[in-house]
């Protein structure tokens, strides 16, 4: 038999590195800070937010990560970022399903709203244009929507990942694409035609407060499949994607980080509860848009209005 003779000296160093082992480790994965993914429109951040302020209640950690919608999903996959509340399906289906179906990502399940991102304009341009919302009237009314210098109609985008000049493309839409650097700026662009009642055509989405304050409708594009994305003869336009609008009907999840769901299950179990429906979505978004708050103030008003509905999301071994 191997005989080691340990001086105390030695002795004491290996017992101390084996209690340092079991006592530290699991203190630095509970002081690891659950980092919440921000993006740039109102429901988003006032939500991610929310859900922050009941994570710190609870003692947990948290940290706001501000990322770009295209630069999240590397963030959830190589564990840069933990936690994103709002996953439209209408312009993030694809990397979500890619992200799910390599097991990089966790589903954290859907809202009761349902969603639609589309082309949106004033219902007082379908005096001008009657046969709006059908989206081949575009064409016929393109010069309602274009500026001074051209016939060309001018569609406003935000800043997003959408696949709208693809769209222009296949439906020969005699259109141009203006994107925007934020949803203010679209937002500054609609409340200035609108009070001038002059046409304008906007990305918009539902749920959002605009629909709370200005009267307008989606283009109606031919319906939107999962073919038209990845099948050229699918539709109309035989040798370009996407002559479809996108899903009217979609859904809005919340996904983490893998890593996340492994160090604390609790934060995961407590966001797979969150459930908003689409008039809880128009409300959180108008405390900044309509009323003025910030984003941590809409937050802890929401929270402070709504108790017993966000008491409800935490589960009993997270109390």
């Amino acid at each position: 038999m191997l005989r080691i003779n340990l001086t105390p000296w030695m002795l004491a160093l290996f017992v101390y590195s084996l209690s340092a082992q079991s006592s530290t480790s699991p203190t630095q994965k509970e002081h690891q800070p659950i980092r919440i993914i921000t993006n740039n429109w109102a429901s988003q951040k006032v939500i991610s937010h929310i859900v922050g302020n009941i994570y710190q209640q609870l003692g947990f950690n948290v940290s706001y990560v501000e990322l770009p919608t295209e630069g999240q999903w590397y963030a959830l996959k190589y564990n840069k970022a933990d936690i994103q509340v709002e996953v439209w399906e209408g312009s993030m289906a694809d990397k979500f399903y890619q992200l799910k179906n390599e097991n990089s990502i966790i589903d954290a399940g859907r809202y009761n709203a349902t969603t639609r991102e589309e082309w949106w304009f004033p219902s007082y341009v379908k005096t001008q244009c009657p046969n709006l919302p059908n989206w081949t009237a575009l064409n016929e009314c393109a010069a309602l929507f274009s500026d001074e210098n051209s016939n060309r109609g001018i569609y406003y985008a935000g800043p997003w990942e959408k696949p709208d000049r693809a769209r222009i493309r296949a439906l020969k839409l005699n259109f141009k694409l203006i994107s925007l650097n934020s949803a203010d700026e679209l937002w500054d662009k609609l409340t200035e035609a609108y009070a001038l009642k002059k046409p304008i055509l906007v990305f918009n989405w539902t749920p959002n407060w605009v629909n709370t304050q200005y009267q307008g409708e989606f283009i109606e594009f031919p319906d939107y499949d999962t073919e038209c994305e990845t099948v050229p003869e699918w539709g109309i336009n035989k040798a370009f994607l996407y002559d479809c609008g996108n899903p009217k009907s979609a859904w809005l999840k919340k996904v983490t980080s893998r890593s996340l769901a492994a160090r604390n299950p609790c934060a995961l179990n407590i966001l797979k509860n969150v459930n908003l429906n689409n008039a809880q979505f128009e409300e959180i978004a108008a405390l900044v848009m309509i009323k003025g708050l910030t984003i941590e103030n809409a937050a802890k008003r929401w929270l402070s209005e709504n108790q017993s509905l966000w008491s409800n999301w935490i589960s009993k071994e997270c109390r």
